[in-house]
């Protein structure tokens, strides 16, 4: 069958193949059209409206990599969606489009469902934050001025907490289970070197200090220096821990 051929067709076969956005899926036609009231089985029924890619394909202009859950949907009538997916609102105006009204109210749901489950995980909970620093002195000729170097701050905890506190200002660029969020991890840092910020947004998100220890990490040490490493910092780092809890 030519292309224009296949573009006049009127006829809609039962396994239907389909190019969404560029992403090509095969399927029963009775799957596409299981909510007999949508605009998705409309689109079905209304042979007229549909279009073809070069290939014969039916084309539908919407997010193709979205709409293997709108199928998913449809075949299993259940919303299973992978942990940690982001991208909820942008499927519930997907299917909005569609006109997949169960499936909406199931992305409602679920999203109301998981927002309790994430404020019950939040309640209670520690957090422990670390960092590594030293003292820098001041040079001859200048002021022997003393102040404080932090390297990193780490924070470890469950995930779903140290994002609740810490927000933007989280890296979480070195934990290898990256946007998973009921789990905890001790690989998470700080975007900034201001241990006092932390504890403002600790404190402010109702956490409060249990303990705390320190202990020193070089000094003493006579190992030779790297390049570039002063002796006298190099004298004094040290590492620090605090743990934070809120009931």
């Amino acid at each position: 069958m030519s292309d224009q051929e296949a573009g006049n067709d009127t006829t809609t076969p039962n396994v239907i193949e389909l190019n969404v956005g560029g992403v090509f899926y095969t399927t029963n036609l009775s799957t596409l059209t299981r909510e007999a009231d949508s605009n998705l089985a409309n689109i079905f029924k209304e042979k007229s409206c549909l279009e073809r890619d070069a290939k014969g394909k039916y084309f539908l202009d919407r997010d193709g990599v979205l709409f293997r859950y709108v199928l998913d949907f449809l075949r299993n009538q259940a919303l299973v969606l992978p942990e940690g997916f982001r991208e909820r609102e942008r499927l519930r105006l997907e299917a909005n489009f569609y006109g997949l009204s169960n499936l909406e109210r199931a992305i409602l749901e679920q999203k109301d469902t998981l927002g309790a489950q994430i404020t019950m995980s939040q309640r209670r909970g520690y957090i422990t934050v670390g960092y590594r620093g030293s003292f820098a002195f001041g040079r001859e000729g200048l002021a022997d001025v003393k102040f404080r170097k932090l390297s990193r701050i780490l924070v470890c905890g469950r995930v779903a907490l140290c994002r609740d506190v810490f927000g933007e200002t989280l890296n979480e660029s070195r934990d290898p289970d990256h946007g998973m969020s009921d789990r905890y991890t001790s690989r998470f840092f700080l975007k900034h070197s201001f241990i006092e910020q932390a504890f403002d947004m600790l404190q402010e998100q109702g956490f409060k200090l249990l303990a705390g220890c320190g202990s020193g990490t070089a000094g003493g040490s006579n190992a030779e220096l790297k390049p570039g490493v002063d002796f006298e910092e190099n004298r004094w780092n040290h590492y620090n821990e605090f743990i934070f809890a809120r009931d």
